[in-house]
Parts: structure tokens; C-alpha cells; sequence
């Protein structure tokens, strides 16, 4: 008996979604708790996974698709395309006896994949079949697209271009990338907007860095880069002037007795800002693990909604610079 696959319950800041991936096709057999579905919403992507062994049965909404909270999306029946499975392993047996070595066909696509590696992918025009795995499971990963990217084509003969043609190449936005854009343009047109600046001589932590970053990576397991001193430092600045912490809500001041920092990661979708929390009661290995963390979890759109709201102030990642 079929039943229905609903769209997670979004949180109140989130007013709907768009269907970004099927993972699974109709008829094809799926284990429980398997992603089958990826929705992106304004903030984060959200994973939708099966609720126990079977298959698809429709498809409800598509890839592009808008869903509400809680809509259903698909129909699903548990148990079917079990038996799928047990016969491919039956014939992988059979050939190993007969001497023959079990073929195995790759028939992974774009949609199968991570989505840093499905941006590789679609950017590069490269098939997913295409590409040798080498992550766990045989996995493709970025670095397996960029070194099949830069292999040289056997047997092709280049072909010639007329003199000044303009090729274009049309990618379509994420929501998180639009919504972004919509940010920074209402805040040019509704905030006053402010920009001062003034210059820190960053000699002496340069030199502490260098001198203390071996013993600090093995003894923490973090690499010491320059967002820790910066969130420490803002985190003790916002201890003596209070009303830069603050916020306002309505007509009324809030002035928070914690610190909350948000820290701008740059991410394939675009710009994220997750946020630690307690930065005073934080050492400065926990803040270095802590932003590495992020920055894998934006990498790989794995961060939620709580981990990006709340902060007290943002600092942007100036490290590089």
C-alpha cells in the first residue's frame, strides 16, 4: 500500500521550497533512511529520506518544483523493489563460479551526486559516468572532476572557432544565492548605511602564529588561523560596549548578556552565516574547530536553520587578507 512522502515541516523564517534533486527514480529500490530527495529552501538545503526499504512510486512534485511545508511530494511503498537487490547478487555469484569476474555498471548521474560536485559537473558539461571515483564507495569527488577535466581527450581533433565568437554560459541561481542579492540591495535601500576604517597592526599575532602554529595544530587537532584572535578580540570589544551587542526589537533595546558571533563562510550556494555561540566561554582551539566545522558543513550544505540564527554580531572572514 502506497504512502505519501511530505515535504519536512519549514521553520517560520522559511516560507516554502524547491525541489533540487531526485536521488531515487520511480521503481528503483531504496533502504530506509536513504536520502531520496534534496529541497533547497532560502537558508538550507533540506535531505528527505525514505521511511523504510522500497521504492518510489510517483513523483509528485519535480525538480524545480515549489513545495510548502508538509506538502507531499511523492507516493512511496515499502518493500517494493526489494527483490532487485538479492538478484543482482545472485548473478555476481554466478558469474565468480563461472569464472568470470562480476561486471558492475556505472549509471551514477549528476543528481546522484554531493552538491559541490554536482555544481562541477553541470559547469564542466562533464558526464557523471564519466569521471573515476576515488571517495569512499567509489565516490566522486571534486578533485576526481578537475583531474578528468584536465586530461587530455584521445583522438580529438581540435575544432576551429570563428574569429570572435562570444560564447555564454546560463546557470541558473540557487534560492540561497538569490535571496542573498535580495539582502544586500534592500539593505542599500532601507539601512543607513556606514563603513569606517581603521588599521591594526597585525605584526605581533602574525609573529605569535608562526611561531606557535605546529605545536597548536598537534596538540589541538585545528589549524591557528587569524579568525580566532578576530573573534576574540570583537567578543572582548562587545564586553565593554554593550550597546554594539545589543539589538532592536519593536521600539525596545535588547541588550544581550552573551555573545553570539556570526561568521561570514563562503559556500558553492553562496554566502552563509553560522554562528558561535558563547565565544566568551570558547578557547581559541574550540573556535578554530568550530569554524572549520561550518566551513565543511557549507561546503557540503549540511548546515540548519539553528545554526544560523541568533548571533549578536557578524564578523566577516577577513584571514586571508
Amino acid at each position: 500500500m502506497a504512502t505519501e512522502i511530505k515535504a519536512p515541516v519549514f521553520p517560520e523564517s522559511v516560507a516554502d521550497g524547491t525541489i533540487a534533486t531526485w536521488h531515487k527514480k520511480v521503481g528503483e529500490p531504496v533502504s530506509r533512511d536513504e536520502v531520496i530527495c534534496d529541497i533547497e529552501t532560502d537558508k538550507v538545503v533540506l535531505e528527505v529520506v525514505a521511511p523504510a526499504d522500497g521504492s518510489l512510486v510517483a513523483i509528485i512534485k519535480d525538480e524545480g518544483d515549489t513545495v510548502l511545508s508538509d506538502e507531499v511530494i511523492a507516493q512511496f511503498e515499502a518493500g517494493a523493489g526489494a527483490a532487485a537487490a538479492p538478484a543482482a547478487v545472485e548473478q555476481a555469484v554466478a558469474q565468480t563460479q563461472a569464472g568470470a569476474a562480476p561486471v558492475v555498471e556505472r549509471t551514477e548521474t549528476v543528481s546522484d551526486q554531493a552538491p559541490a560536485v554536482r555544481k562541477a559537473l553541470t559547469e564542466s558539461g562533464i558526464a557523471a559516468a564519466d569521471v573515476q571515483g576515488t571517495g569512499r564507495g567509489g565516490r566522486i569527488t571534486k578533485e576526481d572532476v578537475a583531474n578528468h577535466q584536465a586530461k587530455p581527450a584521445a583522438n580529438v581533433t581540435p575544432l576551429s572557432v570563428a574569429v570572435g565568437e562570444r560564447i555564454e554560459k546560463r546557470v541558473p541561481m540557487t534560492r540561497l544565492r538569490k535571496r542573498v542579492a535580495e539582502r544586500l540591495l534592500a539593505a542599500t535601500q532601507e539601512t543607513a548605511m556606514l563603513t569606517t576604517f581603521n588599521e591594526v597592526n597585525m605584526k605581533p599575532i602574525m609573529e605569535l602564529r608562526k611561531q606557535y602554529k605546529d605545536a597548536f595544530e598537534k596538540r589541538h587537532g585545528a589549524r591557528l588561523g587569524f579568525m580566532s584572535f578576530f573573534v576574540k578580540a570583537a567578543t572582548e570589544a562587545l564586553k565593554r560596549y554593550p550597546a554594539v551587542n545589543a539589538s532592536i526589537n519593536g521600539d525596545d533595546i535588547v541588550y544581550h548578556g552573551y555573545y553570539d558571533i556570526g561568521v561570514a563562510v563562503s559556500s558553492d550556494r553562496g554566502l552563509v552565516v553560522p554562528v558561535l555561540r558563547d565565544t566568551d566561554r570558547m578557547s581559541y582551539a574550540e573556535v578554530e574547530a568550530g569554524i572549520a566545522a561550518y566551513a565543511g558543513k557549507a561546503r557540503d550544505g549540511k548546515l540548519s536553520i539553528e545554526e544560523m540564527t541568533g548571533g549578536t554580531f557578524t564578523i566577516t572572514n577577513g584571514g586571508t587578507f
